[in-house]
């Protein structure tokens, strides 16, 4: 297993990469990089086990990093290193492989090794799942960190949506969104009432989204939570959610399958 860590201070780089060594021994330090276009390079062309991120690095954030990395290097397993602990929260609520706080302590780097050994031993038996758990992560990071640079200013969600209906243009409340479901050039935009098509990616959805009220179960879906009239699971435990006011079933993909537990 090997792994590349981004850091751009030097001290705490090699700080992390001396007690990685000493917990985890079978774990080779492939590269290091001091600033995110580095990191970018470095792990798209290794292709390492697990990358450590910093979120706030120059030329380019841990979390864009993560984003240009994802369809390059979707084997590579991500964990956010930051000290900032407003942003913790948000990257567990979100299903993050892991997110370590400034200073490292010891004993929470073990239990980051422990679930990072957990998901790559997952990831040997079916089918890679970071691309999909990052998405979710990164839109709700960046909407923590615009609200920080704004000085804790509440964050603007979404109000309404342009959409094409026909040959037409229309204004769609995004409350009465009931989910967006994207292929590889356009994402419906399904209410009770009708649908419509958008050139915006999901991606770009997530950021601009209440997280809080819109889900991604899926790389391709996002629910409201508002519409959601049930979850069943079939023999093998995946979930499928059903939408009020709609006869569609939405699939829920293992890597958000959290979201479910207690449904």
């Amino acid at each position: 297993m090997t792994a590349v860590l981004a850091e751009d201070e030097a001290v705490l780089r090699l700080f992390l990469k001396k007690k990685l060594e000493k917990l985890w021994p079978e774990l080779t330090v492939v590269g290091e990089a001091e600033h995110g276009l580095a990191a970018v390079e470095l792990i798209t062309t290794l292709k390492p086990t697990v990358a450590f991120l910093d979120i706030r690095m120059p030329e380019l954030t841990g979390l864009e990093v993560a984003s240009r990395i994802a369809a390059e290097s979707p084997d590579t397993h991500i964990v956010f290193v930051t000290a900032y602990h407003e942003y913790a929260v948000a990257a567990f609520d979100r299903g993050a492989v892991d997110y370590v706080l400034k200073p490292i302590q010891e004993d929470r780097l073990i239990t980051t090794i422990e679930r990072l050994k957990e998901r790559i031993e997952t990831d040997d038996q079916e089918a890679p799942s970071l691309p999909d758990n990052l998405s979710q992560l990164i839109a709700t990071l960046k909407r923590e960190m615009r609200g920080a640079a704004a000085g804790g200013a509440p964050v603007e969600y979404m109000r309404w949506i342009k959409a094409s209906l026909g040959a037409s243009l229309k204004l769609i409340d995004v409350k009465d969104v009931l989910f967006f479901n994207s292929d590889e050039k356009y994402t419906r935009v399904v209410t009770a009432t009708e649908e419509a098509l958008i050139r915006k990616p999901l991606r770009e959805l997530l950021d601009e989204l209440d997280s809080n009220v819109f889900w991604q179960i899926h790389r391709g879906t996002i629910v409201n939570v508002n519409a959601i009239a049930g979850v069943t699971r079939d023999f093998r435990g995946d979930a499928t959610v059903k939408v009020k006011d709609h006869k569609e079933q939405l699939k829920v993909s293992r890597p958000f399958s959290h979201l479910f537990k207690q449904m």
